[in-house]
Protein backbone atom coordinates (compact mmCIF):
# COMPACT_ATOMS: atom_id res chain seq x y z
CA UNK A 1 0.00 0.00 0.00
CA UNK A 2 1.36 3.42 -0.93
CA UNK A 3 1.83 6.13 1.64
CA UNK A 4 -1.27 8.10 2.64
CA UNK A 5 -1.24 11.86 2.43
CA UNK A 6 -1.71 13.75 5.70
CA UNK A 7 -2.07 17.53 5.48
CA UNK A 8 -0.97 19.78 8.34
CA UNK A 9 -1.09 23.38 9.45
CA UNK A 10 -0.17 24.89 12.80
CA UNK A 11 -2.22 27.23 14.98
CA UNK A 12 -0.18 30.34 14.18
CA UNK A 13 -2.00 33.36 12.79
CA UNK A 14 -0.91 36.87 11.87
CA UNK A 15 -2.53 40.21 12.65
CA UNK A 16 -5.34 40.99 10.20
CA UNK A 17 -4.79 37.59 8.56
CA UNK A 18 -6.88 34.42 8.46
CA UNK A 19 -8.48 33.18 11.65
CA UNK A 20 -8.22 29.52 12.63
CA UNK A 21 -11.63 28.51 11.16
CA UNK A 22 -10.53 29.95 7.80
CA UNK A 23 -7.21 28.10 8.05
CA UNK A 24 -9.16 24.90 8.65
CA UNK A 25 -11.33 25.55 5.58
CA UNK A 26 -8.25 26.03 3.42
CA UNK A 27 -6.64 22.90 4.83
CA UNK A 28 -9.57 20.57 4.15
CA UNK A 29 -9.91 21.95 0.64
CA UNK A 30 -6.21 21.39 0.03
CA UNK A 31 -6.59 17.83 1.37
CA UNK A 32 -9.16 17.08 -1.32
CA UNK A 33 -12.57 17.18 0.32
CA UNK A 34 -14.02 18.21 -3.07
CA UNK A 35 -13.03 14.78 -4.43
CA UNK A 36 -15.84 13.21 -2.40
CA UNK A 37 -18.70 14.39 -4.69
CA UNK A 38 -20.92 15.84 -1.97
CA UNK A 39 -23.52 17.39 -4.26
CA UNK A 40 -26.99 16.55 -2.95
CA UNK A 41 -25.59 13.99 -0.49
CA UNK A 42 -26.37 13.60 3.20
CA UNK A 43 -23.11 14.17 5.05
CA UNK A 44 -22.63 12.98 8.63
CA UNK A 45 -20.01 15.00 10.50
CA UNK A 46 -19.15 12.94 13.57
CA UNK A 47 -17.79 14.83 16.56
CA UNK A 48 -17.89 14.94 20.35
CA UNK A 49 -20.00 17.72 21.92
CA UNK A 50 -18.21 17.49 25.28
CA UNK A 51 -19.54 16.41 28.65
CA UNK A 52 -21.02 19.15 30.83
CA UNK A 53 -18.25 20.54 33.04
CA UNK A 54 -15.56 19.73 30.48
CA UNK A 55 -14.24 22.65 28.43
CA UNK A 56 -11.46 21.01 26.39
CA UNK A 57 -13.80 19.81 23.62
CA UNK A 58 -13.60 21.44 20.18
CA UNK A 59 -15.23 24.84 19.84
CA UNK A 60 -18.34 25.00 17.62
CA UNK A 61 -16.43 27.42 15.34
CA UNK A 62 -14.40 24.54 13.94
CA UNK A 63 -17.53 22.51 13.23
CA UNK A 64 -19.08 25.46 11.42
CA UNK A 65 -16.00 25.79 9.22
CA UNK A 66 -16.38 22.19 8.06
CA UNK A 67 -20.15 22.60 7.63
CA UNK A 68 -19.69 25.67 5.44
CA UNK A 69 -17.25 23.88 3.13
CA UNK A 70 -19.62 20.91 2.81
CA UNK A 71 -22.44 23.31 1.92
CA UNK A 72 -20.26 25.07 -0.66
CA UNK A 73 -19.80 21.69 -2.33
CA UNK A 74 -23.54 21.02 -2.40
CA UNK A 75 -23.71 18.64 0.54
CA UNK A 76 -26.43 18.38 3.19
CA UNK A 77 -24.46 18.22 6.44
CA UNK A 78 -25.53 17.34 9.96
CA UNK A 79 -23.49 16.99 13.15
CA UNK A 80 -23.88 13.71 14.97
CA UNK A 81 -22.73 11.61 17.91
CA UNK A 82 -24.18 8.54 19.60
CA UNK A 83 -25.36 8.20 23.19
CA UNK A 84 -23.01 7.13 25.97
CA UNK A 85 -23.03 3.94 28.00
CA UNK A 86 -22.14 5.59 31.30
CA UNK A 87 -24.02 8.15 33.44
CA UNK A 88 -23.61 11.76 32.51
CA UNK A 89 -25.33 14.32 30.35
CA UNK A 90 -25.32 12.40 27.05
CA UNK A 91 -26.89 9.00 27.78
CA UNK A 92 -30.12 9.68 25.84
CA UNK A 93 -30.93 11.96 22.93
CA UNK A 94 -32.78 14.61 24.95
CA UNK A 95 -30.01 15.06 27.52
CA UNK A 96 -27.42 14.78 24.75
CA UNK A 97 -28.99 17.63 22.79
CA UNK A 98 -29.34 19.82 25.87
CA UNK A 99 -25.65 19.14 26.61
CA UNK A 100 -24.66 20.04 23.04
CA UNK A 101 -26.69 23.25 23.19
CA UNK A 102 -25.23 24.25 26.56
CA UNK A 103 -21.74 23.66 25.17
CA UNK A 104 -22.49 25.94 22.24
CA UNK A 105 -23.58 23.54 19.50
CA UNK A 106 -26.88 24.70 18.01
CA UNK A 107 -28.12 24.90 14.41
CA UNK A 108 -27.53 28.65 14.62
CA UNK A 109 -23.90 28.39 15.76
CA UNK A 110 -22.81 25.48 13.57
CA UNK A 111 -25.02 26.13 10.55
CA UNK A 112 -26.71 22.73 10.29
CA UNK A 113 -28.98 20.33 12.22
CA UNK A 114 -27.70 18.13 15.05
CA UNK A 115 -28.89 14.51 15.08
CA UNK A 116 -28.14 11.94 17.78
CA UNK A 117 -27.04 8.94 15.77
CA UNK A 118 -28.63 6.10 17.75
CA UNK A 119 -31.95 7.72 18.59
CA UNK A 120 -33.79 8.64 21.75
CA UNK A 121 -32.62 5.82 24.02
CA UNK A 122 -29.54 4.65 22.16
CA UNK A 123 -31.36 1.69 20.62
CA UNK A 124 -31.79 2.90 17.02
CA UNK A 125 -28.96 0.94 15.46
CA UNK A 126 -27.91 -0.98 12.36
CA UNK A 127 -25.86 -4.17 12.46
CA UNK A 128 -23.03 -3.69 9.98
CA UNK A 129 -20.79 -6.59 8.86
CA UNK A 130 -17.09 -6.06 9.61
CA UNK A 131 -14.99 -7.12 6.63
CA UNK A 132 -11.89 -8.96 7.93
CA UNK A 133 -13.21 -8.63 11.48
CA UNK A 134 -11.59 -10.99 13.98
CA UNK A 135 -13.35 -9.91 17.17
CA UNK A 136 -16.55 -8.33 15.83
CA UNK A 137 -18.60 -9.92 13.07
CA UNK A 138 -21.38 -7.34 13.09
CA UNK A 139 -20.93 -3.85 14.56
CA UNK A 140 -23.91 -2.10 16.13
CA UNK A 141 -23.78 1.42 14.66
CA UNK A 142 -26.17 4.34 15.13
CA UNK A 143 -28.71 4.32 12.30
CA UNK A 144 -28.37 8.01 11.35
CA UNK A 145 -24.60 7.55 10.97
CA UNK A 146 -25.09 4.67 8.54
CA UNK A 147 -27.95 6.35 6.65
CA UNK A 148 -25.62 9.17 5.57
CA UNK A 149 -24.11 9.02 2.08
CA UNK A 150 -20.77 10.49 3.15
CA UNK A 151 -18.96 10.26 6.49
CA UNK A 152 -16.64 12.93 7.92
CA UNK A 153 -14.94 12.64 11.31
CA UNK A 154 -13.94 15.79 13.17
CA UNK A 155 -12.13 14.93 16.37
CA UNK A 156 -10.31 16.51 19.26
CA UNK A 157 -7.05 14.58 19.60
CA UNK A 158 -6.26 14.14 23.30
CA UNK A 159 -5.16 11.60 25.90
CA UNK A 160 -7.33 8.76 27.15
CA UNK A 161 -7.27 6.76 30.36
CA UNK A 162 -7.64 3.37 28.62
CA UNK A 163 -6.69 3.71 24.95
CA UNK A 164 -3.75 6.08 25.49
CA UNK A 165 -5.18 8.69 23.19
CA UNK A 166 -8.49 9.48 21.54
CA UNK A 167 -8.18 10.32 17.87
CA UNK A 168 -9.90 9.53 14.59
CA UNK A 169 -10.34 5.79 15.12
CA UNK A 170 -11.80 6.23 18.58
CA UNK A 171 -14.09 9.04 17.44
CA UNK A 172 -15.40 6.75 14.71
CA UNK A 173 -15.33 3.28 16.28
CA UNK A 174 -16.43 3.98 19.83
CA UNK A 175 -18.24 7.20 19.02
CA UNK A 176 -20.49 5.73 16.33
CA UNK A 177 -21.39 2.62 18.30
CA UNK A 178 -24.90 2.54 19.72
CA UNK A 179 -25.18 1.97 23.47
CA UNK A 180 -25.20 -1.78 22.78
CA UNK A 181 -22.25 -1.29 20.45
CA UNK A 182 -20.26 0.51 23.12
CA UNK A 183 -21.07 -2.31 25.54
CA UNK A 184 -19.88 -4.80 22.91
CA UNK A 185 -16.51 -3.05 22.70
CA UNK A 186 -16.03 -2.64 26.46
CA UNK A 187 -17.29 -5.97 27.73
CA UNK A 188 -13.88 -7.71 27.92
CA UNK A 189 -12.53 -5.44 30.63
CA UNK A 190 -14.37 -6.35 33.84
CA UNK A 191 -12.86 -4.78 36.93
CA UNK A 192 -11.64 -5.81 40.37
CA UNK A 193 -11.33 -3.75 43.56
CA UNK A 194 -8.41 -3.92 45.96
CA UNK A 195 -10.02 -4.02 49.39
CA UNK A 196 -6.83 -2.77 51.05
CA UNK A 197 -6.82 0.37 48.89
CA UNK A 198 -10.56 1.07 48.77
CA UNK A 199 -11.66 3.94 51.06
CA UNK A 200 -15.39 3.38 50.58
CA UNK A 201 -15.82 6.94 49.32
CA UNK A 202 -18.43 5.79 46.72
CA UNK A 203 -17.07 8.13 44.07
CA UNK A 204 -16.90 5.19 41.65
CA UNK A 205 -20.50 4.23 42.42
CA UNK A 206 -21.84 7.42 40.87
CA UNK A 207 -20.04 6.62 37.61
CA UNK A 208 -21.69 3.20 37.14
CA UNK A 209 -24.96 3.07 35.21
CA UNK A 210 -25.29 -0.71 35.25
CA UNK A 211 -25.36 -1.75 38.93
CA UNK A 212 -21.90 -3.19 38.52
CA UNK A 213 -20.74 -1.87 41.89
CA UNK A 214 -22.05 -2.59 45.39
CA UNK A 215 -21.32 -0.77 48.64
CA UNK A 216 -20.79 -3.27 51.47
CA UNK A 217 -22.12 -1.63 54.64
CA UNK A 218 -20.30 -4.12 56.89
CA UNK A 219 -16.82 -3.57 55.48
CA UNK A 220 -17.58 -0.03 54.26
CA UNK A 221 -15.84 -0.97 51.01
CA UNK A 222 -16.91 -1.23 47.38
CA UNK A 223 -17.40 -4.62 45.72
CA UNK A 224 -18.02 -5.74 42.14
CA UNK A 225 -21.22 -7.29 40.84
CA UNK A 226 -19.53 -9.31 38.11
CA UNK A 227 -22.79 -10.20 36.37
CA UNK A 228 -23.68 -6.54 35.80
CA UNK A 229 -20.20 -5.07 35.21
CA UNK A 230 -19.74 -4.08 31.57
CA UNK A 231 -16.07 -3.22 31.84
CA UNK A 232 -16.51 0.35 30.60
CA UNK A 233 -13.69 1.58 32.86
CA UNK A 234 -15.40 4.75 34.11
CA UNK A 235 -14.97 3.65 37.72
CA UNK A 236 -11.22 3.15 37.22
CA UNK A 237 -10.82 6.81 36.26
CA UNK A 238 -13.09 7.91 39.12
CA UNK A 239 -11.01 6.28 41.86
CA UNK A 240 -8.44 8.59 43.47
CA UNK A 241 -6.77 5.74 45.35
CA UNK A 242 -5.93 3.28 42.54
CA UNK A 243 -8.18 0.69 44.17
CA UNK A 244 -9.95 -0.31 40.94
CA UNK A 245 -8.22 -2.11 38.10
CA UNK A 246 -9.05 -4.29 35.11
CA UNK A 247 -9.36 -8.00 35.88
CA UNK A 248 -8.28 -8.80 32.32
CA UNK A 249 -4.68 -7.81 31.61
CA UNK A 250 -5.44 -7.71 27.88
CA UNK A 251 -8.60 -5.62 28.23
CA UNK A 252 -7.11 -2.44 26.69
CA UNK A 253 -5.83 -4.43 23.70
CA UNK A 254 -9.19 -6.15 23.17
CA UNK A 255 -10.93 -2.79 23.40
CA UNK A 256 -8.51 -1.41 20.80
CA UNK A 257 -9.07 -4.36 18.46
CA UNK A 258 -12.84 -4.02 18.64
CA UNK A 259 -12.70 -0.25 18.29
CA UNK A 260 -10.63 -0.54 15.09
CA UNK A 261 -13.10 -3.07 13.69
CA UNK A 262 -16.07 -0.83 14.54
CA UNK A 263 -14.34 2.07 12.78
CA UNK A 264 -13.87 -0.09 9.69
CA UNK A 265 -17.56 -0.99 9.69
CA UNK A 266 -18.48 2.72 9.70
CA UNK A 267 -16.30 3.84 6.79
CA UNK A 268 -16.28 0.80 4.49
CA UNK A 269 -18.15 1.17 1.22
CA UNK A 270 -18.72 4.92 1.18
CA UNK A 271 -16.73 8.17 0.84
CA UNK A 272 -15.05 9.29 4.07
CA UNK A 273 -12.76 12.13 5.21
CA UNK A 274 -11.02 12.79 8.53
CA UNK A 275 -9.93 15.85 10.53
CA UNK A 276 -7.97 15.89 13.81
CA UNK A 277 -7.28 19.03 15.83
CA UNK A 278 -4.41 18.50 18.24
CA UNK A 279 -4.92 21.11 20.92
CA UNK A 280 -5.91 21.28 24.60
CA UNK A 281 -4.43 17.78 24.90
CA UNK A 282 -6.04 16.78 28.17
CA UNK A 283 -4.87 13.49 29.76
CA UNK A 284 -8.39 12.04 29.72
CA UNK A 285 -11.36 11.81 27.37
CA UNK A 286 -13.79 14.68 26.81
CA UNK A 287 -16.42 12.31 28.27
CA UNK A 288 -15.18 13.35 31.71
CA UNK A 289 -17.21 16.08 33.45
CA UNK A 290 -13.91 17.92 33.98
CA UNK A 291 -10.62 18.35 32.16
CA UNK A 292 -7.14 18.42 33.59
CA UNK A 293 -4.36 20.71 32.36
CA UNK A 294 -2.99 19.84 28.88
CA UNK A 295 -0.10 17.38 28.92
CA UNK A 296 1.40 18.73 25.68
CA UNK A 297 1.38 22.09 23.86
CA UNK A 298 -1.06 22.82 21.03
CA UNK A 299 0.38 21.32 17.84
CA UNK A 300 -1.89 21.87 14.87
CA UNK A 301 -4.60 20.64 12.49
CA UNK A 302 -4.21 17.37 10.57
CA UNK A 303 -6.42 16.14 7.71
CA UNK A 304 -6.41 12.92 5.68
CA UNK A 305 -8.62 10.54 3.72
CA UNK A 306 -7.03 7.74 5.78
CA UNK A 307 -8.05 7.68 9.48
CA UNK A 308 -5.21 5.33 10.44
CA UNK A 309 -2.51 7.46 8.81
CA UNK A 310 -4.09 10.47 10.48
CA UNK A 311 -3.86 8.91 13.94
CA UNK A 312 -0.25 7.84 13.33
CA UNK A 313 0.74 11.35 12.21
CA UNK A 314 -0.89 12.91 15.27
CA UNK A 315 0.80 10.40 17.59
CA UNK A 316 4.19 11.06 16.04
CA UNK A 317 3.74 14.81 16.43
CA UNK A 318 2.74 14.39 20.07
CA UNK A 319 5.62 12.06 20.91
CA UNK A 320 8.03 14.65 19.50
CA UNK A 321 6.55 17.44 21.65
CA UNK A 322 7.81 18.65 25.05
CA UNK A 323 5.61 17.85 28.10
CA UNK A 324 3.84 20.81 29.67
CA UNK A 325 4.99 21.80 33.19
CA UNK A 326 2.24 21.45 35.77
CA UNK A 327 0.50 18.65 33.88
CA UNK A 328 -0.23 15.06 34.87
CA UNK A 329 2.44 13.88 32.42
CA UNK A 330 5.05 16.28 33.79
CA UNK A 331 4.27 15.34 37.39
CA UNK A 332 4.54 11.62 36.62
CA UNK A 333 7.87 12.13 34.88
CA UNK A 334 9.25 13.93 37.92
CA UNK A 335 7.95 11.53 40.57
CA UNK A 336 10.56 9.50 42.57
CA UNK A 337 9.37 6.11 41.24
CA UNK A 338 8.99 7.18 37.60
CA UNK A 339 9.56 4.49 34.97
CA UNK A 340 10.13 5.92 31.50
CA UNK A 341 8.10 4.18 28.78
CA UNK A 342 9.53 6.64 26.21
CA UNK A 343 5.91 7.36 25.29
CA UNK A 344 4.11 10.50 26.46
CA UNK A 345 0.70 8.82 26.53
CA UNK A 346 1.86 5.82 28.52
CA UNK A 347 3.95 8.01 30.82
CA UNK A 348 0.83 10.07 31.46
CA UNK A 349 -1.39 7.01 32.07
CA UNK A 350 0.77 3.87 32.51
CA UNK A 351 -2.19 1.48 32.47
CA UNK A 352 -3.26 2.68 29.02
CA UNK A 353 -2.24 1.14 25.69
CA UNK A 354 -2.59 2.46 22.12
CA UNK A 355 -0.20 0.68 19.77
CA UNK A 356 -2.37 -2.42 19.39
CA UNK A 357 -5.18 -0.29 17.94
CA UNK A 358 -3.08 1.05 15.09
CA UNK A 359 -1.42 -2.30 14.44
CA UNK A 360 -4.77 -4.09 14.25
CA UNK A 361 -6.35 -1.34 12.14
CA UNK A 362 -3.61 -1.82 9.57
CA UNK A 363 -3.95 -5.60 9.71
CA UNK A 364 -7.68 -5.54 8.90
CA UNK A 365 -7.28 -3.00 6.10
CA UNK A 366 -8.63 0.18 7.67
CA UNK A 367 -5.70 2.11 6.22
CA UNK A 368 -1.93 2.44 6.40
CA UNK A 369 0.43 3.75 9.05
CA UNK A 370 2.82 4.97 6.35
CA UNK A 371 2.17 8.58 5.46
CA UNK A 372 3.55 11.66 3.75
CA UNK A 373 3.13 14.79 5.86
CA UNK A 374 2.30 17.78 3.68
CA UNK A 375 2.73 21.04 5.56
Amino acid sequence: MEKAKVYFTDFRTIANGDGLPTKLKKLIKKAGIADLDLDGKFVAIKMHFGELGNISYLRPNYARAVVEVVKELGGKPFLTDCNTLYPGSRKNALEHLYCAWENGFTPLTVGCPILIGDGLKGTDEVEVPVINGEYVKKAKIGRAVMDADVFISLNHFKGHEMTGFGGAIKNIGMGCGSRAGKCDQHISGKIKISQSKCRGCKRCLFQCANNGLIYDKETMKMKVNAENCLGCGRCIAACNFDAIYSADYHAPQLLNYKMAEYAKAVVDGRPHFHISLVLDISPNCDCHPENDAPILPNIGMFVSKDPLALDQACVDACLAATPMPGSQLYDHMHSPDFYDHHDHFKNSTPESEWKSCLEHAEKIGLGTREYELIK
